[in-house]
Formats: C-alpha cells, sequence, structure tokens
C-alpha cells in the first residue's frame, strides 16, 4: 500500500488529478481537484482501493483529510464514492462537529446521504472521531446557521446583515430561533 505519493501536477480532471513521480501518472480521485495547480508538486496522501475489476486510488492534501475518509468509509453504507463529496463540501472541523453534535441537519446536506445514512454516521462514528485532527475542533455555528437559513428559503444577502448580531455563546437551535426573529423583524 501507498501512504502518499509526491509529484508533479499534470492534469486536473472533473473528479480527480494526474500525479506525475519519476515518469509514472497516477490518476488520483480527490474530493476537490481544483485545489490543486498543474505544474506544481505536492505531497498527496493516498488510499488504494483494490476490488476485482478496478484499482483507484485516492488522494487528500493532508494526513487529517484522509483519516477522516478512511473513519467515514468505515460507516456502513458509506463508500469511497459517496465519502468524496463529502469532504469536498465540508470542512473537517465541520463534519466532525456535527457527528460528535448529532446534528443530522449538517449531515443531510452532503450528496446521497439521507436521514438514515446520517444517522448510521452518527452512531458508528460518535466519539471515536478526536484522533482525526490534531487542531482544535471550533464549532463554525455561523456556517451552519447560513446553511440552515438558505434550508429555510433565505437568500445570502438576506441574512448577512444579522449574522453578527447572533449570540455565539448559544446552542445551534437557540442561534436559529434568535436569527428568525431578526429576520422577521
Amino acid at each position: 500500500m501507498y501512504n502518499y505519493i509526491i509529484g508533479t501536477v499534470t492534469e486536473i480532471l472533473s473528479t480527480g488529478i494526474v500525479l506525475e513521480n519519476h515518469k509514472i501518472g497516477y490518476q488520483i480521485q480527490t474530493p476537490n481537484p481544483y485545489a490543486f495547480q498543474e505544474g506544481q508538486e505536492y505531497k498527496v496522501y493516498i488510499y488504494t482501493q483494490i476490488k476485482e475489476d478496478e484499482h483507484l486510488l485516492f488522494g487528500f492534501k493532508s494526513q487529517e483529510e484522509k483519516d477522516l475518509f478512511l473513519k467515514l468509509i468505515s460507516v456502513k453504507g458509506l463508500g469511497p464514492k459517496m465519502a468524496l463529496p463529502i469532504l469536498a463540501t465540508g470542512s473537517i472541523n465541520g463534519i466532525v462537529d456535527a457527528i460528535e453534535r448529532e446534528n443530522l441537519l449538517y449531515l443531510k446536506k452532503f450528496p446521497k446521504i439521507g436521514e438514515k445514512l446520517a444517522k448510521q454516521m452518527i452512531l458508528d462514528l460518535k466519539g471515536k472521531l478526536g484522533m482525526v485532527s490534531s487542531i482544535e475542533l471550533v464549532p463554525d455555528t455561523k456556517e451552519e446557521l447560513s446553511e440552515v437559513l438558505k434550508g429555510l428559503g433565505y437568500k445570502d444577502k438576506e441574512f448577512k446583515a444579522i449574522l453578527p448580531k447572533i449570540d455565539e455563546t448559544l446552542s445551534i437551535e437557540d442561534q436559529i430561533k434568535q436569527a428568525l426573529q431578526l429576520l422577521l423583524k
């Protein structure tokens, strides 16, 4: 198995990158291929999936991102191709925080993640993600609050003005209530 590959990105694809190392181009699926730049050298942390009919490489810019990916694919019903969009659209801290606080609303915003799978993620991973990130987990409640308000049909310009007025020491539920009261004024 590979732990990482250091090489130069020679091509950016819609689902990943081609990383050249010693004149071999490795096609690597990544959460966000556009976070890489062609012609730049990167250390890409690798997960190899070997199946009967295909060999796939999944790559990540940090060890923490790879660790979270490995935890996510350990969840029953959640494979690598479902885990990549989760990492592409959510921050490591946001995902870990949502699982630890059992925030189904945040988890259900990801593609192909319904209520049943979100509950399974919480059941399988809650309390097991502390070692995923070496950085201190700080809940990003502003991002979460914004997502909830978007889900309720509010436009960015409608709620951006009230975000600084929200008391961040409140629970997310109380922050939502406070935001709705401010929006209705």
